[in-house]
């Protein structure tokens, strides 16, 4: 149960730090800052759906993390390591090629590999673990 109030409480800490962020910004949005908001709603989304599926498991009155969630968890944390390792190789190779703050790299990096661990979460989630 504290695990779900966490989520919760981050959920809505990234929210507010969006809101202060947008009425914080003098100036116009480039296509970057657009992209970057765009991708952290649909983190923040994904987010919400793992909460409200926590509460939903608690309210039947299963356990919070089982055998088979835990592998899912592992493999999709591994599977996503080794392609973030190639995606900031990427990054650093289109470095050069783009003008780009370091920080806005940084930023759209680290935004990439949150999609990366949900897109091969819900891959693996929906296909199922092999025996191995």
């Amino acid at each position: 149960m504290k695990r779900t109030i966490i989520l919760f409480v981050v959920i809505v800490l990234v929210l507010v730090s969006i809101a202060v962020w947008l009425l914080g910004t003098s100036g116009r949005f480039n296509f970057v800052d657009m992209f970057q908001f765009g991708v952290i709603l649909v983190v923040v989304g994904f987010a919400l759906f793992l909460g409200l599926k926590r509460v939903g498991s608690l309210k039947r009155g299963e356990p919070a993390e089982d055998e088979l969630s835990r592998r899912i968890l592992q493999k999709t944390a591994a599977i996503s390591y080794y392609i973030s390792l190639y995606m900031w190789v990427f990054m650093i190779y289109l470095k050069d090629r783009v003008t780009m703050d370091t920080e806005q790299l940084l930023g759209t990096g680290i935004l990439a590999m949150a999609v990366t661990f949900g897109v091969v979460w819900l891959v693996i989630s929906r296909r199922g673990i092999r025996n191995e």
